[in-house]
C-alpha cells in the first residue's frame, strides 16, 4: 500500500472528484477485489495530522512495475496488503477518541485511482477531458455532452449519410423534420414523409393543392380548374378538360334534345322534329345578323326526325372588307373600312400581308409592301408573295461613261425606284455635280467599271462598281473615259466650295487627321459629287456601302496641307449619325475621328494598305510606315503602282485602302438623303479616286464611319 503525504491530502481537498481508471480506459470495476485498498480522506485539517503506522518499512519500500509504470502493487498479486490495524477491533466508519478519526463524506473527500498517482512526485493525475463536437469526426457520430465522449448518433444531416436528416434534439437519423424536408406533393407527420401539401409545400407537376391533398385541375371534374366540383347535370355526366368543366355522355334513356347543357339531359324519349321541317338560323356572332352583307340561313330538320341539318345559305362576317367594292363584308356597321392596325402605314387594301400578330406573322410593323426583303429570315418581309427574294440585280449593262446619275446608283446596287409620294422604298432622284451641289462635273471624273487595275479589285456585288475621281475616272486599259497619269494629274477645272452644311459644322475648317498641318485653303478643287435621294425602307434602321480609296498623295505629301477628302454625308433622321453629317470617317477606341484622305495613314495605320513600305511625308516631315499589309500587288494596272516620284526607296504613284465597310444610321419610311463628293485639296494634281459598291439596308442600328471588311 502506498502511503500518502500531508500535501497530496490538500490537494486532493480541493480538486474534483478524481475517478480511478485502468490502462484500457475502463472505469474499477466494483466487485473486483482491489490490488490497493485507495484512500479516502476527510477535508478536516485536523484530520490531516492523525496517522497510523504501516506494516511495512516506509524507508525501503519495494513497489512492482507494469510496463514502466509504478504501480504501488502488483497487478497480478492474489494477496491484500497488511492493514495498520485490526479490522475486528477498528470501524473506519466511526471516530476513534485516541485517533481522532472521522467517517469520510462523499461531498469532501477525494477518491484517488492509485493507478493515476505518480510513483515519483506522489501526485495525482487529471481524468482525460470531455469532448468537443470536432473530436467526433466520424460520420454518425456526435459528442454527447452527459458521457463526454462521442457516441454513435447525429448532429447534422451529414451524419446520416443523405438518405435522412438529423433530429438534432435527440440525435438520431429520421425520414423528416420539417416539411421542407420532404419532396414536393408530400408533408412531414411523425418525422415521416406522406402524401399531402400546404401553401408552403406545394404539390409536384400541374399539381394544385386543394385541403392538404394534390389533384389535376386539368382532368378531376371534382376539382376542375380550381378547388370546386363541376356542377352536376340532369342525367348527365360532367367532364373536365384543360381545367374547363363539360357536358358528357346522357345517361342510359336520356337524351339533350334542345342542345342546351344548362338543362342536361332533359328528356327520356327520343329526339324528334318534324321531318323536312324549316327553321331560321345563325352561327355568326350575336348582333351581326342582318348588318351588312351577312344574314340568316335555314336548316331541315332530317328524314328521320332526329334532328336538324346544317344551317344553308346563312352569311357570316368576312374578316376584313373586301378592298374597293363599296360593301360592308365583315359586318361592322361600315363599308370598305380598312384599318391600319400596325400603325406602319399600310392597311390589307394596301398591300399589307401582315397588319396584326398571328401564327405567321409575329412583327407586323416590320411587314409590308415599304419593307426590304431581309435574307433568310424566312419572312415574306415586302409582302410581294415569296419568302426571301432578293431585288434583282440592276447594274448591268450600263455604259463606263453614263451621264445618268441613277445609273450610278444602280452601279452601287440600290435597285429600286419610288416616287416622292409613293410609300414604297427606292431611289426617288439623282445627281452629278460638283462638291457644292452646283455646276457641272466633268465627264470624266465618273464611271462605271466591271473592275479596276488588273490586281484582283472587282465589284463586291453584282457586276459593276462606281469611281468618282479628282481626274480620269479610269485604269490603264479603260476607255470611255481614258486613263490619266495620277501623278501628273489631270487640272479639269471643275472647282467649287465645299459642301455648305458639312464645313459650317466643322467651323469653316477642313478637319484633319489629328497632328496634320491643315489645308492652305477651303476650296474643293477637281470635285465631283453623286447625291442620291432615297426613301427608306420601313424595317431599316441602317446602311452600309463599300468602299475603296486611292491617291497620288501617297507617299509624299502623307500629313501635309494636300490631303485630299472623300466625304459621304447623311441627311437623316437616323439616330447616331456625325454632326456634321460625314460618315467617311474613322473612330478610334479612344473617340478620336479620322476623315479618309491619305493623312489617314498617319493617324490611323492599318487602314492605308494598298502601298510600298518605306519612307513617307518626305515633303513634310518625314518618318516611316510599315503597314502596307496587302503590299502593292492590288495597284497593278491601275496607275498607282508606277514608279513615280515618291521618297527615298517608295517611289509608287500612291497607294490606297483596301476595301472599307462604311455604315450610317436611317429613320425606317423616311425619304433621306447621300452624298459622296471627292476633291483636291491644296492643287489640281497628284488626283485621288474612290470606288463605290454593294449598297444594303439593315435592320440593325450601325457605329456610324468607316471599319475594314
Amino acid at each position: 500500500m502506498r502511503y500518502f503525504g500531508v500535501g497530496f491530502l490538500v490537494a486532493a481537498a480541493v480538486s474534483p472528484l478524481l475517478v480511478a481508471c485502468g490502462d484500457d480506459g475502463d472505469g474499477v470495476d466494483p466487485t473486483a477485489t482491489p490490488t490497493m485498498q485507495p484512500s479516502t480522506l476527510p477535508v478536516d485539517t485536523d484530520a490531516l495530522t492523525s496517522t497510523s503506522t504501516p506494516t511495512t518499512d516506509s524507508t525501503t519500500p519495494d513497489e512492482p512495475t507494469v510496463g514502466g509504470n509504478s504501480l504501488g502493487t502488483d497487478s497480478d498479486a492474489t494477496s491484500e496488503p497488511t492493514p495498520t490495524s485490526d479490522p475486528t477491533t477498528t470501524n473506519p466508519n466511526t471516530t476513534d477518541s485516541t485517533t481522532s478519526t472521522t467517517e469520510p463524506d462523499d461531498s469532501t473527500t477525494t477518491t484517488v485511482d492509485p493507478s493515476d498517482t505518480d510513483p515519483d512526485t506522489g501526485t495525482t493525475e487529471p481524468p482525460p477531458p470531455p469532448c468537443i463536437e470536432s473530436d467526433c469526426v466520424n460520420m454518425g457520430e456526435f459528442c454527447n455532452p452527459d458521457s463526454g465522449k462521442c457516441e454513435p448518433g447525429c448532429n447534422e444531416d451529414a451524419d446520416c449519410g443523405g438518405m435522412t436528416v438529423c433530429d438534432t434534439v435527440n440525435n438520431v437519423c429520421t425520414g423528416c423534420i420539417v416539411d421542407a424536408n420532404c419532396g414536393l406533393g408530400t408533408v412531414c407527420e411523425n418525422q415521416v414523409c406522406v402524401p399531402g401539401c400546404t401553401d408552403m409545400q406545394p404539390c409536384a407537376g400541374d399539381g394544385v393543392c386543394c385541403a392538404g391533398d394534390c389533384f389535376d385541375i386539368l382532368s378531376d371534374v371534382n376539382h376542375c380548374g380550381g378547388c370546386n366540383a363541376c356542377p352536376a347535370l340532369d342525367n348527365a355526366s360532367s367532364t373536365c378538360t384543360m381545367g374547363t368543366c363539360g357536358f358528357g355522355a346522357c345517361k342510359n334513356g336520356f337524351n339533350d334534345c334542345d342542345k342546351n347543357p344548362n338543362n342536361g339531359c332533359e328528356t327520356n324519349d327520343s329526339c324528334e322534329c318534324t321531318p323536312n321541317e324549316v327553321m331560321p338560323c345563325y352561327t355568326g356572332p350575336d348582333g351581326t345578323a342582318g348588318v351588312g352583307v351577312c344574314k340568316n340561313g335555314t336548316q331541315t330538320c332530317n328524314a328521320q326526325g332526329t334532328g336538324y341539318g346544317a344551317c344553308i345559305g346563312e352569311v357570316t362576317p368576312g374578316s376584313d372588307d373586301i378592298c374597293g367594292n363599296n360593301l360592308d363584308d365583315d359586318c361592322n356597321g361600315t363599308k370598305d373600312d380598312n384599318p391600319d392596325a400596325d400603325g406602319d402605314g399600310f392597311n390589307k387594301c394596301g398591300g399589307d400581308c401582315c397588319d396584326s400578330v398571328g401564327p405567321n406573322c409575329s412583327n407586323p410593323n416590320l411587314v409590308n409592301p415599304g419593307a426590304f426583303e431581309v435574307p433568310g429570315n424566312m419572312v415574306d418581309d415586302d409582302c410581294d408573295g415569296t419568302k426571301d427574294n432578293p431585288v434583282p440585280a440592276c447594274d448591268n449593262g450600263l455604259a463606263s461613261n453614263s451621264n445618268t446619275a441613277t445609273d450610278y446608283a444602280k452601279a452601287i446596287d440600290i435597285c429600286k425606284t419610288t416616287t416622292e409620294q409613293a410609300k414604297t422604298w427606292g431611289v426617288i432622284s439623282a445627281t452629278l455635280t460638283r462638291a457644292d451641289g452646283a455646276g457641272a462635273i466633268s465627264a470624266n471624273a465618273k464611271s462605271i467599271r466591271n473592275g479596276f487595275g488588273t490586281g484582283g479589285i472587282i465589284p463586291q456585288k453584282n457586276t459593276n462598281l462606281a469611281i468618282l475621281s479628282t481626274g480620269n475616272a479610269a485604269d490603264q486599259n479603260d476607255l470611255n473615259p481614258p486613263y490619266g497619269d495620277f501623278q501628273t494629274g489631270v487640272d479639269n477645272g471643275a472647282n467649287s466650295a465645299a459642301p455648305a452644311d458639312w464645313l459650317a459644322a466643322n467651323g469653316g475648317q477642313f478637319p484633319n487627321a489629328p497632328g496634320c498641318p491643315g489645308p492652305v485653303s477651303n476650296q474643293a478643287n477637281n470635285s465631283a459629287m453623286l447625291k442620291i435621294r432615297i426613301r427608306v425602307p420601313t424595317n431599316a434602321l441602317s446602311f452600309n456601302v463599300q468602299m475603296h480609296f486611292f491617291s497620288a498623295e501617297w507617299p509624299e505629301y502623307v500629313c501635309t496641307s494636300f490631303n485630299d477628302l472623300f466625304v459621304t454625308l447623311v441627311n437623316s433622321q437616323g439616330v447616331g449619325n456625325p454632326a456634321d453629317r460625314n460618315i467617311a470617317i474613322y473612330t478610334t477606341q479612344q473617340n478620336q475621328k479620322y476623315p479618309v484622305g491619305v493623312n489617314i495613314a498617319k493617324a490611323a495605320p492599318g487602314l492605308f494598305t494598298e502601298c510600298q513600305n518605306g519612307q513617307i511625308s518626305c515633303l513634310g516631315t518625314p518618318s516611316n510606315y510599315n503597314q502596307c499589309t496587302l503590299g502593292t500587288g492590288p495597284l497593278a494596272g491601275t496607275g498607282f503602282q508606277i514608279s513615280e516620284g515618291g521618297c527615298p526607296g517608295n517611289t509608287t504613284t500612291g497607294g490606297g485602302t483596301g476595301w472599307l465597310k462604311m455604315a450610317g444610321n436611317v429613320k425606317p419610311g423616311e425619304v433621306m438623303e447621300i452624298r459622296f463628293a471627292i476633291w483636291d485639296t491644296g492643287d489640281g494634281i497628284y488626283d485621288s479616286l474612290v470606288l463605290l459598291d454593294a449598297f444594303d439596308w439593315s435592320v440593325q442600328a450601325s457605329q456610324p464611319g468607316v471599319m475594314p471588311l
